[in-house]
């Protein structure tokens, strides 16, 4: 979800309050995805995704989707809530389990405004009914304010490396995309003045920065680094795009296909708009046995009033270690 500029807000505020049926809408549309496969007894595959509470959707073979509840009963965190009172929903979840749990980090905001607060809330099962399903909402994990810091937070995403360190990747527009180390115990920052790292940014000629919805994996011996360009909520006049560039460490240089940082306006471009779908972004990455999926939103664009809708694609790779995207598993 970005910080979009004032002419662009107010389409897609427009498409928030306007689309036919709450459904059908920019909350109901399963926008900014992140997915993961279940773990404790769970079944199938889960994502989450911008809501009223985080949205949640079902698959067992990755093509029909089905409802599966939401994290919180309101629509936003009472805590969130008082931090940022503007905030009318959640955006862009981030999911994944380690170490017995489902780690979510959520991010709540409003259009255009650089105060946001980003948390964190942990589950055991997430099959609806089963009585271990039960959120622990354990709240705040970053705060930012606009002129006291360079960046936005929002857009969280999670990486357990190899070596057992823990980093929270976020950001958006503004100073472009972050990380900060993070203790394994809490989920939370590891330092009472954490040290926020610089990752990826545009380029300085590029008006307004739109950088955002940062996802980091690790395949063989290279980390890669999945990053949203430029404007997801414009209907079908959306220019949101995927961008990717790869790392031997975790924290970069990440550099992009023909050798740029990604520091440095870098990236290379694996997923835009095409005759069927409007500004595809905002992705995660489901690793699984049966291969790489990417999972992301996009307008129809013969229907863009439906909203961001969610799409699942897989995920190759090249020769070199590159990846593209394959055409849509599921049919919205």
């Amino acid at each position: 979800m970005n910080r979009i500029p004032p002419p662009v807000a107010v389409v897609a505020l427009a498409l928030l309050f306007c689309s036919p049926g709450h459904a059908q809408g920019i909350w109901g549309g399963a926008a900014d995805p992140s997915a993961v496969s279940g773990h404790n007894g769970d079944t199938g595959t889960y994502a989450f995704a911008t809501g009223r509470g985080v949205k949640i959707i079902h698959s067992t073979d990755l093509k029909k989707w089905d409802a599966a509840g939401r994290v919180f009963a309101a629509d936003v965190p009472a805590w969130a809530k008082k931090a940022v009172p503007a905030a009318d929903g959640i955006w862009a979840p981030d999911i994944s389990f380690h170490d017995g749990l489902y780690y979510l980090y959520y991010s709540v905001s409003s259009f255009g405004s650089q105060h946001s607060v980003i948390g964190l809330a942990v589950n055991r099962r997430l099959e609806p009914g089963n009585p271990d399903n039960h959120w622990d909402d354990r709240g705040l994990v970053l705060e930012s304010f606009p002129g006291k810091c360079d960046y936005n937070a929002i857009d969280p995403a999670m990486f357990v490396a190899a070596d057992g360190h823990w980093t929270l990747f976020f950001g958006s527009f503004w100073g472009g995309i972050k990380a900060v180390a993070l203790d394994a115990k809490t989920g939370k920052p590891a330092s009472d003045k954490p040290v926020i790292l610089p990752i990826a940014k545009r380029a300085a000629d590029v008006p307004e920065a739109p950088i955002e919805g940062v996802y980091v994996i690790k395949r063989d011996d290279w980390y890669y680094l999945f990053a949203s360009w430029d404007h997801c909520c414009n209907g079908a006049a959306s220019d949101y795009k995927v961008v990717v560039g790869r790392s031997h460490n975790a924290l970069g240089p990440y550099l992009d296909q023909s050798g740029k940082s990604m520091l440095d306006g870098g990236g290379t471009p694996i997923l835009i708009s095409d005759e069927h779908w409007a500004g595809p972004g905002h992705n995660g990455i489901l690793q699984t046995e049966h291969g790489d999926f990417i999972v992301h939103h996009a307008f129809r664009r013969d229907q863009p009033k439906l909203g961001r809708l969610f799409l699942i694609r897989p995920l190759t790779w090249s020769a070199a270690g590159w990846p593209s995207c394959g055409e849509p598993l599921n049919k919205p």
